[in-house]
């Protein structure tokens, strides 16, 4: 009884220590939110040139994602099931270098200069200044957090139907896709939307690879955190605070749900 009392008496002094932690790393983000909705509340924030950016940033996160969903999955299913611990690091080299390297690395790619770019430009591939290059760079810096993310959930899965599948002689490859993908919608779109989230906050690639856009119909068009970039260069922080906070608030509401799809997930995994 007195562990037990001890051991309690410490959770609540951990749990106190974790709330004042957990409120310091989010007490300047809460700041920016206050100072740029309720004090400064720039109009050039609200402006159709950010709000574009904006439906920019997200439809070119959320393809990059969508394509992550269909390469990627059989590879964190992979990794879950089978211990490679070379195409495991091989996995994380994008994640743990600085990002501008993923945007030089794919100018110099799509460059005239370089065998590879000078052929890719014969059939009309480019990656500087393009949609194909912003949403390239993207899937590079969220992809690793994708495969890491829906590799854990595969793994806390239960493999009782996918040995049964086994069982009763069905391939590997039908197995993955007729009963291991159905049970794990929602842990996949957890993932996803934790992938998009990372893809959105994304500036150090795209502000090389595509500071602006000049495909059509996003011609002219920078991403939301490079035009946050440039108007904190140009105009000062007031404007570039009032964007910051219009882009976290859409940031908490991907966060928002995919809490949500998480503890619902969850459920799910105790009843398989």
């Amino acid at each position: 009884m007195v562990i037990l009392r001890l051991r309690g008496d410490y959770m609540k002094i951990l749990r106190i220590i974790s709330i004042f932690l957990a409120l310091t790393i989010t007490l300047p983000v809460l700041l920016l939110i206050y100072l740029g909705l309720f004090i400064y509340k720039s109009p050039q924030a609200f402006s159709s040139r950010f709000l574009d950016s904006i439906i920019l940033t997200l439809v070119s996160s959320a393809i990059a994602v969508m394509l992550e969903f269909f390469l990627f999955t059989p590879l964190a299913y992979y990794l879950a099931r089978e211990n490679d611990a070379l195409i495991d690091s091989l996995v994380d080299i994008p994640a743990s270098i600085p990002h501008p390297i993923v945007g030089v690395a794919l100018v110099l790619l799509g460059s005239p200069a370089t065998p590879i770019g000078a052929f890719l430009n014969t059939i009309g591939i480019r990656f500087f200044d393009t949609f194909l290059g912003l949403t390239s760079a993207l899937i590079l810096v969220s992809a690793p957090v994708y495969i890491k993310t829906a590799k854990s959930y595969f793994e806390s899965m239960n493999e009782w139907p996918e040995i049964f599948s086994y069982s009763l002689g069905v391939s590997r490859l039908k197995t993955f896709i007729f009963v291991v993908l159905p049970i794990s919608i929602k842990g996949l779109l957890n993932a996803t939307l934790i992938s998009i989230a990372r893809a959105m906050s994304e500036f150090g690639s795209v502000a090389i690879v595509a500071y602006y856009v000049l495909d059509y119909p996003f011609r002219g068009l920078s991403p939301a955190s490079v035009l946050i970039y440039e108007y904190f260069s140009y105009y000062g922080p007031q404007t570039a605070v009032t964007a910051s906070s219009i882009l976290i608030i859409i940031g908490l509401i991907i966060i928002l749900t995919t809490r949500i799809i998480e503890q619902l997930s969850k459920k799910e995994l105790k009843r398989i």
